[in-house]
């Protein structure tokens, strides 16, 4: 019978201390919270058409299979709930230049500077399309042009 009631008021002790702590993460400070984006997202205003149509920057674009949409809580958005809406978006693209992964932005994040395009649609591929030699522009004499580096 002792060993019953202690495994009870045990089990009764650690349940009421694991409750009194839920409170307590449910706080916050009052201040917006703002994700953190991968540094090649890209910002854009979309509007999804008819799945996987959509339109980036008044420009016509396409999801790729398997994209995710995420809303200002990091939850999924199926694409049917927000068709016709114009959104705040920071987004990525794949191998083929199709939208992957799009985050819907909460106003505070909307306010953030992020750069809007790449110098080209392959700069993540291949690290970097600016070039910082000089351009041959067809007068330039042979001893100034760019020696090769291999």
């Amino acid at each position: 019978m002792n060993r019953c009631t202690f495994r009870y008021a045990a089990t009764l002790l650690l349940t009421a201390a694991a409750l009194s702590a839920w409170p307590a993460l449910a706080q916050t400070d009052g201040a917006p919270v703002v994700r953190e984006f991968p540094k090649t997202a890209l910002r854009g205003e979309m509007v999804v058409l008819a799945p996987p149509e959509i339109s980036m920057d008044g420009k016509p674009d396409r999801l790729a299979p398997g994209a995710r949409l995420r809303d200002s809580a990091n939850l999924l958005v199926l694409t049917g709930q927000v068709i016709n809406q114009k959104l705040t978006v920071n987004y990525l693209r794949d191998n083929m230049g199709l939208v992957q992964q799009v985050w819907i932005l909460s106003e505070a994040e909307a306010e953030l500077k992020r750069p809007n395009s790449p110098a080209s649609l392959f700069n993540f591929v291949f690290g970097s399309s600016a070039s910082t030699a000089p351009n041959d522009d067809g007068e330039t004499p042979y001893h100034s042009l760019p020696s090769y580096k291999p």
